[in-house]
């Protein structure tokens, strides 16, 4: 059986950057097993690309628009959920872990009642911080709709009954 080593730099990289992506294919997945599994795809078609991703300076967006390709694509393919194991990985202890949970909870039913266009928008300009301009360019449509997508958005999380009395989304 063959090992192969990673390109020069890529181990390094995905060290450095794949807690951020991973919470980045969270919020468009809304479920651990489906990020993890969007992050390893898209990581699979960095792998192959690397030298030439490396030598354009910025991985970090290629592997975000191949997540946001892969997952946008998913909706086409019926997906088939893994089976899960009996045996639990560990957990840390936090103080408030049912508030915590709770309030991932409640993101992740809010999200979820949102359009993949409408989600992938949310994230990209409020928990990646993105702009119009570069959520329009991974997402490859106007800044236009990026506009419209978020105000839409925006407009049915703050009446979302998960959110109500726990974020003030548009408040100011």
């Amino acid at each position: 059986m063959q090992t192969l080593t990673p390109p020069d730099g890529f181990a390094e990289f995905v060290a450095e950057r794949s807690a951020g992506l991973l919470r980045a294919a969270w919020l468009l997945t809304g479920d651990v097993g489906r990020a993890e599994d969007l992050l390893q795809t898209a990581l699979a078609a960095t792998w192959r690309h690397w030298r030439r991703v490396a030598d354009a300076g910025d991985p970090e967006g290629y592997v975000r628009k191949a997540m946001l390709r892969t997952y946008v694509s998913w909706w086409r393919r019926r997906w088939r959920d893994e089976v899960p194991t009996e045996q639990l990985p560990e957990q840390t202890q936090q103080s408030d872990l049912a508030g915590e949970q709770a309030g991932r909870d409640a993101v992740r039913r809010a999200l979820a009642g949102l359009s993949r266009q409408q989600r992938a928008v949310v994230v990209l300009r409020y928990a990646e911080d993105r702009s119009v301009a570069e959520t329009a360019a991974l997402l490859n449509c106007s800044p236009e709709t990026v506009k419209v997508q978020a105000s839409r958005a925006l407009a049915r999380l703050r009446v979302d009954p998960h959110l109500l009395g726990t974020s003030r989304l548009g408040a100011k």
